[in-house]
């Protein structure tokens, strides 16, 4: 991008700042969790109805996802954002000491008040200078719920709404600023609900048959397999219904939620059967029956080098965000909170040397940074597989901040994480901006997509018969 395209598009974020700041706040004020996010959407379709987009609700036929279109003809960009939290994690905002708003009431302890704001700041600058200079090309916000283990963009993915859709565009709140390495876990989260006989636990324990006994024989089975798994791979559990509280009472059902992962989706799905079969073993030794029951899913993340390459040289020259000594001071505040290893383990995540007295981003972390061996799940994932995608990292809090953690959901609302979340909205903007200025970009990125995933079948990791925990409803658009 030319410098005046570049202090243009940058003007354009700059401009509109504080509808945006405005708008993370009333987001972190509002935390809701995911499918229930009905107050965070309406707010964001205030802002895009505020801003002259057209808007579609109830995408996919859920109620909390929304898309924004502006302009005509041409490439499709998509900026994609989220504005689901975390239950457990009230926090009050400003202070570095663990402090609930409400008493086990939840908490933006991922950032995704800053991740759905930035990104509809990014779709609006965009949208503004399509209008200014008179191209061609449509910019969408595609605002999308349920990140948090409710994997929205999968459903939002098999209901086709990522089509016709170019270039897909997203970032997510970090400690440091730069272009994400494009490596993640596919995951399925399922329940496996077991089904026995009741029967009084002294006078005839004979009769009984224990749904619980299997969840916990199913366990054991489970981390025997540990061993035996790819050293990258990720297998968690949860039980959700004990059967009861009554121990003289043999328990007739039981349900345990697991939560699989691996490298990538064909290692997951071979997981996963294997998983099945450990169930299915304790259904048989303890004369219960077993149903499984997929909830969600992820695809890994797919790379796209044209793209990354294009966003890395929008980072650069754009520089790392500026934090003043106030900034820099509350984050050594939230830093007296954390671990040594907190601190070491935040730079090496990133590919960067450990430094001792940073407690802000001052770089950019390079390319590919990282080993790829600490990673988690999202659903962005789901939407590379069918869109070129690419994911930048927007420093916005102190260096060392654990995710989802009450350290991270005190900084939500501070002056550093509004700067770094405007200095990853122009970023996006100016790498929407170039794309759409330089067809020939999306063609290259197109050529790599297709170059990475010939002759690997794409199977969505949420199959037909499952839907999202909503009430479906139509899609409406709206002038």
């Amino acid at each position: 991008m030319s410098g005046k395209n570049a202090s243009d598009i940058w003007g354009l974020v700059e401009a509109k700042r504080e509808v945006f700041l405005a708008l993370s706040d009333r987001i972190w004020e509002m935390p809701e969790l995911n499918f229930e996010e009905h107050h965070s959407c309406a707010e964001h379709i205030a802002v895009l109805k505020q801003q002259g987009f057209r808007i579609a609700r109830n995408v996919a036929g859920i109620p909390t996802a929304v898309m924004g279109e502006a302009g005509e003809e041409g490439p499709v960009i998509a900026i994609l954002g989220e504005y689901d939290a975390l239950p457990g994690l009230s926090q009050v905002a400003g202070t570095a000491e663990q402090k609930p708003a409400v008493e086990g009431g939840n908490g933006h302890g991922c950032g995704h008040n800053m991740l759905g704001s930035g990104s509809l700041m990014a779709a609006t600058a965009v949208k503004d200078y399509l209008e200014a200079h008179g191209l061609k090309g449509r910019i969408r916000y595609y605002g999308c719920p349920a990140e948090e283990g409710g994997s929205a963009k999968g459903f939002m993915v098999r209901a086709g709404v990522f089509d016709d859709v170019d270039i897909a565009i997203s970032w997510h709140p970090a400690p440091f600023a730069g272009v994400n390495n494009p490596i993640s876990l596919a995951c399925n989260e399922i329940n496996f609900h077991f089904s026995g006989r009741a029967s009084h636990a002294a006078a005839s324990p004979h009769l009984g048959r224990s749904a619980l006994d299997a969840v916990e024989l199913m366990n054991v089975g489970v981390n025997y397999m540990r061993e035996h798994m790819p050293s990258t791979a990720r297998i968690h559990y949860a039980i959700t219904d004990t059967g009861g509280s009554a121990p003289n009472v043999v328990q007739a059902s039981a349900t345990v939620r697991y939560l699989i992962r691996a490298r990538e989706l064909p290692e997951m799905q071979g997981l996963l059967r294997r998983v099945k079969k450990i169930a299915e073993g304790a259904a048989l030794m303890t004369e219960t029956s077993v149903r499984s029951e997929i909830v969600s899913g992820d695809a890994n993340l797919v790379g796209n080098t044209p793209l990354e390459q294009l966003m890395h040289q929008n980072l650069e020259r754009l520089g790392p965000p500026v934090f003043d000594e106030k900034d820099k001071a509350f984050a050594a505040e939230i830093q007296k909170t954390l671990t040594d290893e907190d601190i070491k383990s935040s730079f090496e995540r990133f590919g960067l040397k450990p430094r001792r007295g940073v407690t802000l981003c001052d770089t950019i972390f390079p390319p590919e940074s990282g080993d790829g061996t600490l990673v988690g799940s999202t659903d962005v994932g789901t939407v590379s597989w069918v869109v070129p995608t690419v994911q930048m990292r927007g420093a916005t809090y102190a260096v060392g901040t654990p995710g989802h953690s009450w350290q991270l959901v005190a900084q939500g609302k501070a002056p550093a994480a509004h700067k770094g979340m405007e200095h990853a909205a122009k970023v996006m903007a100016s790498t929407a901006i170039d794309l759409l200025r330089n067809p020939g970009l999306i063609e290259e990125a197109k050529a790599d997509f297709r170059e990475r995933l010939a002759g690997t079948p794409f199977v969505n990791p949420i199959p037909d018969d499952v839907d999202p925990p909503v009430t479906v409803k139509e899609s409406s658009v709206q002038a």
